[in-house]
């Protein structure tokens, strides 16, 4: 028969098993904890479809208050996950001065670690950059002010800048030689304008001269621009194209207003799957300009586009 236990060994051993006890379950509230709090974190915004990119451009968010954490917000809250960036917030993040006479000379000198900052930022919310449109790439800028642009791209994290389709081909020559420089893409943006050969000048000028193509717009031009040329299109340019705008237009013999998705004459549909079922790389871009009715916002009408170009995809 064993001795007992000595009354000292006896509440040593009762206090160990107590600690022990306290700690097992303090590590499985931990483990719960941390398991119920992953629960909540917020869904990384997925907005590509059977291969097909749908992003939004942030001209989309005008109507709403315009800081880069809030417009961040606005497209997370979208559920995009890619972004064609518009300049004016980005760039009073990164310190542009007010007055417009002393832009050219900030432009030149600025250092791009706010630009690589934006670029982290989106990243860690789940949302790439793969356009930026500053409005420093007209004629009236300065050589020093399209480096900046073309710099600043690059720090985003982007490979194309936009902007409008010059009227001057020297300046499309010019944009493009910068666009060789740095190795980025210059995409351009027709507005009523566009035709079947509007880019044909630019995209022979350099193989960094591409097409923006606004599908919307393009419907709306002009009597002979219909669904069946405007696919026609994208199928024999579609290796000059960086992006497409998707937006829901009239056209022009049905008065060319801008509509929800769905209710105008642009074939997006058609468009969406003729990207899928050529595996065309480019995004298709949300861009929202028709009227945002009462009691919603751009936030809430863009996740209606996402839902339609997702429904058209699948």
């Amino acid at each position: 028969m064993s001795a007992k236990n000595p009354p000292e060994d006896h509440l040593a051993r009762r206090e160990f098993l107590k600690k022990s006890a306290l700690a097992s379950l303090a590590l499985v509230t931990a483990s719960s904890s941390l398991h119920a709090h992953s629960l909540f974190l917020p869904a990384r915004p997925n907005s590509k479809f059977n291969g097909v990119q749908i992003g939004v451009i942030t001209y989309s968010y005008r109507s709403m208050p315009g800081d880069i954490t809030q417009i961040l917000k606005y497209i997370v809250d979208s559920g995009v996950n890619a972004t064609e960036l518009m300049g004016d917030a980005v760039e009073a993040y990164a310190g542009k001065p007010s007055d417009p006479q002393k832009v050219a000379a900030w432009r030149a000198s600025v250092s791009m670690k706010k630009f690589e900052e934006v670029r982290k930022m989106f990243h860690k919310a789940g949302v790439s950059i793969y356009a930026f449109k500053p409005n420093a790439l007209g004629v009236k800028n300065t050589d020093a002010e399209i480096d900046y642009a073309m710099r600043a791209t690059k720090a985003l994290g982007a490979d194309t800048v936009t902007v409008e389709l010059p009227r001057d081909p020297a300046q499309s020559k010019r944009l493009g030689e910068f666009g060789e420089k740095h190795k980025v893409y210059i995409g351009y943006h027709a507005h009523l304008q566009a035709t079947a050969s509007a880019w044909d000048t630019a995209l022979s000028q350099s193989s960094y001269n591409t097409m923006n193509l606004d599908c919307g717009h393009y419907i709306a031009g002009r009597e002979e621009n219909t669904p069946e040329s405007l696919l026609a299109l994208i199928k024999n340019k579609h290796d000059r194209i960086t992006s497409l705008h998707i937006k829901d237009r009239k056209s022009k013999a049905n008065g060319g207003k801008n509509m929800p998705w769905g209710q105008g004459d642009t074939p997006i549909k058609q468009i969406l799957n003729l990207l899928k079922d050529n595996k065309y790389p480019f995004p298709a871009t949300i861009e929202l300009e028709y009227d945002i009715p009462e009691g919603s916002n751009a936030v809430q009408e863009v996740k209606k586009c996402v839902a339609y170009a997702k429904n058209a995809l699948s």
